[in-house]
């Protein structure tokens, strides 16, 4: 099966959104593939601010997180890979949601199960 992860962040993103809160991820900044502006992050996370208001060409893809946002007044493009993306939540209240590592498989689907030897035919009947 796909992960869950991508659709979930879409999902609470939407919600919190809708209660007229602003969504926030808390991001892994030291894992591989993540593009984030040095100097910002504490203990190797970083928080960013995803509504509507404080980014350009939000992207939430099954991949991961892509926008354009200023920092100290500059614009900088950030990507983060779905596997980075720690939490979700609303900066006002703290309802949302925290992912562990477990929720995000990126193995194959498992393959079919092997036919089995034999297979039993239906056995049907008129009743009357």
């Amino acid at each position: 099966m796909t992960p869950n992860r991508p659709y979930l962040i879409r999902a609470i993103h939407e919600w919190i959104l809708d209660n007229g809160l602003t969504p926030q991820l808390i991001v892994d900044a030291d894992m591989e593939g993540v593009c984030v502006p040095p100097g910002y992050a504490v203990d190797g996370k970083i928080v960013l601010n995803v509504s509507t208001s404080a980014t350009q060409g939000l992207e939430l893809s099954n991949e991961g997180v892509c926008f354009s946002a200023r920092f100290a007044g500059k614009p900088y493009p950030i990507d983060v890979p779905m596997r980075a993306i720690l939490a979700i939540y609303a900066r006002e209240n703290g309802r949302g949601l925290e992912f562990k590592d477990l929720d995000f498989e990126d193995d194959e689907p498992p393959e079919d199960p092997p036919p089995a030897d034999r297979v039993a035919p239906p056995h049907l009947r008129v009743v009357k």
